[in-house]
């Protein structure tokens, strides 16, 4: 019998991995400033906001808030678990969500959340458990607000630069899992948080490899040395075989996200309508979507999501008309002695992006139009050319909410430092648009406005919308209870376990 034991021990203390790549180093592992999406990712798992998305996407529930209601129209109350701790044990407290809110509103702290919370009048800690929120007028995402991480303020109470705090690589948040090790650009990894409230993970560690090429990420995934990735269509319909569907799962639903070529409206070439009418007749969208994704993806026709109550399916991409383009480029002062130039700047982030910006250049020159490429690396590509506002075109993505804030994206008061609006997009009356939606409630007049802002922002081609290709994850079968849903497979991530091989 002892022999049996000792034989058996090690199988029973093997500690399960969950294996992932990530295309980047993480730059500030903090919720409140994350702006690339592997800072985001990981912090993900470290920190929990307030309330969440229930798996279906249609109801808010409780996440470190065990419940909410509404006094008024303006005012929700939080009120906070009691058995939440902090990674290095301290107690959570509605301290912490008071202190998260006030560093948002710090001048000195560059926070992606700051036009989110401009609706916020007060933020006031009723006692250690309960938080009272009270708004300056009603406001259609009181409570999707408070999805965003929450930070300690026992670590941060007295750090004079959040900014560069060394608390941004050196996390401490409340969530199922807890940073173990980072090692830039090889490896970052989690460990499963023993006092996390819900119930210990059931996976126990989670590495991130560092791996920006994506060839590299998808060989990875063919030899099982990553457990959950991402196909484009090419690999699935061509590059795999019989051994590789027998290991993984092949969940394919449409995804949260789209690709647009966006314009810099600073720029006098595009701040011409005509010429951006020009362009968005001569890409040929559909063609886009074959080429790329062979039937796993569909033409984009606007920022938000199909089928959910902002989607206005009056808007229809538009044919394309090469005749028509070369008129209004003419008409603008274009023609083949003083022809349309320009560049378009991309991240090798993706595989599909390089491809499509080079599709978009062979589509251009029909009508005339010269286009160079620029492909980068993504951290680069951020902060050399997004957010210095330095292109001529950016090929890019955004995620489709359920909930979509267009203000974020589409207000002129969005058009500065630290926010999304860096084509510098300012229409006055989408803007007055943006405000009034702010203030509505009421479901079924939200959805007409929502609807509204769609029709006029793609009637202004700030961007061109091209396409939304179907999310096509695979998951190591010895991964168990994955549940796909409309927000994905993490919901339940909580639950996971992964059967010895």
């Amino acid at each position: 019998m002892r022999i049996l034991i000792l034989f058996f021990l090690p199988m029973l203390l093997a500690a399960s991995t969950l294996h992932l790549a990530t295309s980047s180093n993480p730059s500030r592992i903090n919720p409140i400033i994350a702006t690339d999406s592997a800072s985001g990712e990981i912090a993900g798992f470290i920190f929990n906001g307030l309330v969440k998305y229930d798996k279906d996407g249609k109801e808010i529930v409780g996440d470190l808030a065990e419940s909410y209601r509404f006094e008024d129209n303006r005012t929700v109350v939080f009120r906070l678990r009691r058995n939440v701790k902090w990674h290095d044990g301290a107690p959570f407290t509605a301290q912490d969500v008071v202190f998260t809110y006030d560093i948002i509103n710090d001048p000195s702290v560059v926070s992606p959340y700051t036009s989110t919370f401009r609706m916020v009048e007060s933020v006031t800690a009723v006692d250690d458990h309960t938080v009272k929120v009270v708004y300056k007028e009603p406001y259609f995402k009181a409570l999707e607000t408070w999805v965003m991480g929450i930070l300690p303020r026992h670590l941060l109470e007295h750090e004079k630069n959040m900014m560069s705090s060394p608390f941004n690589l050196h996390p401490v948040g409340t969530g199922p899992y807890r940073l173990a090790k980072l090692e830039f650009s090889k490896s970052i990894e989690l460990e499963a948080f023993d006092g996390y409230f819900e119930h210990r993970p059931g996976i126990d560690r989670i590495s991130f490899h560092v791996i920006p090429d994506p060839m590299t990420r998808f060989l990875m995934l063919k030899s099982h040395r990553i457990d959950i990735g991402n196909l484009e269509a090419m690999q699935l319909e061509r590059q795999v075989g019989k051994e590789f569907f027998d290991r993984f799962r092949i969940i394919e639903e449409i995804s949260h996200s789209y690709t647009y070529l966006g314009f810099n409206l600073r720029l006098e070439k595009f701040k011409d309508p005509r010429v951006r009418r020009a362009l968005s007749l001569a890409v040929d969208r559909q063609e886009l979507v074959d080429i790329l994704f062979m039937g796993h993806g569909r033409v984009c026709t606007g920022p938000f999501l199909p089928g959910g109550a902002a989607f206005n399916a009056e808007v229809k991409a538009p044919t394309p008309d090469l005749e028509e383009a070369k008129r209004l480029l003419k008409e603008a002062g274009y023609d083949e002695a003083h022809p349309l130039t320009f560049e378009i700047a991309t991240s090798n982030s993706s595989s599909v992006r390089p491809y499509a910006a080079q599709i978009i250049q062979y589509q251009l020159a029909k009508i005339g139009v010269k286009v160079t490429l620029r492909i980068m690396e993504w951290q680069a590509f951020l902060n050399m050319v997004v957010f210095p506002r330095k292109f001529d075109t950016v090929l890019l993505g955004w995620s489709l909410s359920l909930t979509p804030d267009p203000y974020l994206l589409w207000h002129s008061d969005n058009d500065k430092p630290g926010a999304f609006n860096f084509v510098g997009y300012h229409n006055a009356g989408v803007d007055a648009l943006i405000d009034r939606m702010q203030r509505t409630v009421d479901r079924g007049e939200l959805s007409k406005l929502w609807r509204k802002i769609f029709a006029d922002v793609v009637k202004d081609d700030p961007y061109l919308f091209l396409y939304i290709p179907n999310q096509i994850t695979v998951v190591d079968k010895r991964v168990r209870h994955v549940e796909p849903a409309i927000n994905g497979i993490w919901h339940n991530y909580i639950d996971w376990e992964i059967s010895p091989e």
